[in-house]
Parts: structure tokens; C-alpha cells; sequence
């Protein structure tokens, strides 16, 4: 998919992939270092992980597409770049937000059973996965930012006027 309503796909996903990645980061933190928030999140994690994963790929392909429908210039190659560093990040949610969602799982059934090995409860196992949650949900957000600024330098480097063209009030 590339065009959408005449407007280039790229300029509507985008926003899909703003918004996702930083909301899947912060669901992922909490749910990861709140047990509570895990269970109560449920199935909503991972399936929300899974459609920004998704849509990391289908925006870069439309930003691929419209790459070779603008002018060759050297901000829109950067941008293009560093947009291709996403998906792992995006990956790398989903993964954990899978973990989080069956330790969860894991953990209720084990409290009605009297416990088992491996506890989400367990202080080592919270620890851990917290701190790659972490990690992965900075790395993605800043990721993003990056990108997102790429981007907005790429479409407006040009495009407009710092000075204002005319009167604010008209007079």
C-alpha cells in the first residue's frame, strides 16, 4: 500500500508507529515492574506490541516508496537510514511484552497450584525482565525520536519561511 486517498501511505502510518511504540514502551515498563498492571493488561499487551511491530515494516516500505517519488536529498537518505533501525526495537517489544503477558499467566496459575520453579512473582526474574524492558522501551522511544525528527527536518528543510510573509492580522 502506498498511496492512500491520493496522499503518500508513508505521511498516514507514521502516525500509527508515533503513537504505538512509545504507548507498547510504557505499557511494556509498567507491566513488567508492576505485576498487577500485567495481569490487568492481559492479552491487550502483547497484541498491542504486535500491531506496532506490524506496522513498523508496512511504514517503511511506504516511506521507501515515497523516497523514490521526491527529490534525491541528502536528509531524506538519513531519515530513510535511520527508519530502518526500528524493527528490532519494535521486535524487541513484542518479544518482552510476550514474556511479561505469559509470566502473568504463568504466575496466577502457579498461586492456585502452591508455586512452581519459576515465578513471575520471583524478585531475580522481575529484575531482569525489568531492566530489559527498560532498556528496549528507551532504546525504541529514542529510536523514534530520531526518526521522527529525521523526518520532519527532511519534509519542512525548505518549505517554509522563519520570517512571517505577511501581517498575523491582516493589518
Amino acid at each position: 500500500m502506498t498511496l492512500i486517498n491520493g496522499l503518500p501511505a508513508h505521511v498516514l502510518f507514521v502516525h500509527v508507529v508515533v503513537v504505538l511504540i512509545p504507548l507498547t514502551a510504557l505499557a511494556l515498563v509498567t507491566a513488567a515492574l508492576w505485576p498487577r498492571a500485567a495481569r490487568r493488561l492481559g492479552m491487550v499487551l502483547p497484541l498491542v506490541a504486535l500491531v506496532a511491530l506490524v506496522s513498523v515494516p508496512l511504514t517503511t516500505h511506504a516511506g521507501e516508496w515515497l523516497e523514490r517519488h521526491v527529490d534525491s536529498d541528502p536528509l531524506v537518505r538519513r531519515h530513510t537510514e535511520l527508519g530502518d533501525g526500528l524493527l528490532p526495537w519494535a521486535l524487541g517489544l513484542f518479544v518482552l511484552a510476550a514474556v511479561v503477558w505469559w509470566a502473568g499467566r504463568r504466575s496466577e496459575a502457579e498461586s492456585g497450584r502452591g508455586g512452581g520453579a519459576l515465578r513471575w512473582s520471583a524478585l531475580p526474574v522481575r529484575i531482569v525482565v525489568g531492566v530489559l524492558s527498560l532498556a528496549v522501551a528507551v532504546g525504541a522511544v529514542v529510536d523514534v525520536y530520531r526518526i521522527g525528527d529525521s523526518g520532519a527536518k527532511a519534509a519542512w528543510h525548505d518549505a517554509y519561511s522563519k520570517t512571517a510573509t505577511k501581517s498575523a492580522g491582516g493589518s
